[in-house]
């Protein structure tokens, strides 16, 4: 049962998915800065859509036909040696969105930097891979945390309002940083649950997402 719920948090928590939750927490947190009212507006569906086929969906598919090639013994890949390819897949895909937005209007710095960010601890994750093993869970979740400090930073916001079947919920930025942490708790324990990474390279892999993201913001700001 143990291992169950762990496989079923790094799933919903898997790293491709990271740059997907950040785009909504901004959508919630303030959807102006990508011009719309709320995440509810067919814009901010359609954007979420292109983020997750992007950074989810293309490069899943593309180490699925690793997996069924034999190039990958599991899409686990347990070994540094499987991940190679992998890394080297997703990093072309989040480079080439990141070009993309650094000229588009209507995406905000601020989220470009966060694409950014996730780029460049891909990549720090790639050559880290090469001599040690990192966990990429916790590079995703390290970034993800860093998303939300320097979104309190940048424009400190206190608390953000989202409407729901209730009427209008005010959520707290504090809050908001206490799950970011908890969640990234939960992701290292399923690692080291699932036996799949030493506390060494969920240690490493926080610090790397997370920096990355200070990282990118010294580039774009």
């Amino acid at each position: 049962m143990l291992r169950l719920l762990a496989r079923l948090i790094s799933f919903i928590f898997h790293p491709l998915l990271i740059v997907t939750y950040m785009l909504v927490l901004l959508l919630l947190i303030n959807p102006y800065l990508f011009g719309v009212s709320s995440i509810a507006d067919k814009a901010s569906k359609l954007l979420i859509l292109q983020i997750f086929l992007s950074t989810f969906f293309i490069p899943g598919v593309a180490v699925a036909m690793l997996r069924f090639t034999g190039m990958i013994k599991s899409f686990e890949m347990e070994s540094r040696q499987e991940r190679i390819g992998p890394y080297i897949i997703t990093g072309v895909f989040y480079l080439w969105m990141f070009r993309n937005f650094l000229d588009n209007p209507s995406i905000p710095t601020a989220f470009t930097s966060f694409v950014l960010g996730a780029a460049i601890g891909l990549f720090f994750a790639f050559f880290i891979n090469i001599f040690s093993k990192i966990s990429a869970h916790a590079v995703g979740v390290g970034g993800l945390l860093g998303m939300v400090v320097i979104t309190m930073l940048l424009f400190s916001y206190d608390s953000f309002t989202i409407m729901s079947p209730r009427g209008a919920l005010e959520i707290s930025m504090s809050t908001v940083l206490l799950i970011t942490i908890l969640v990234a708790g939960l992701v290292g324990t399923s690692r080291l649950v699932l036996k799949a990474h030493e506390p060494m390279d969920l240690y490493g892999g926080y610090l790397v997402g997370f920096a990355s993201q200070f990282l990118a913001l010294r580039f774009l700001f």
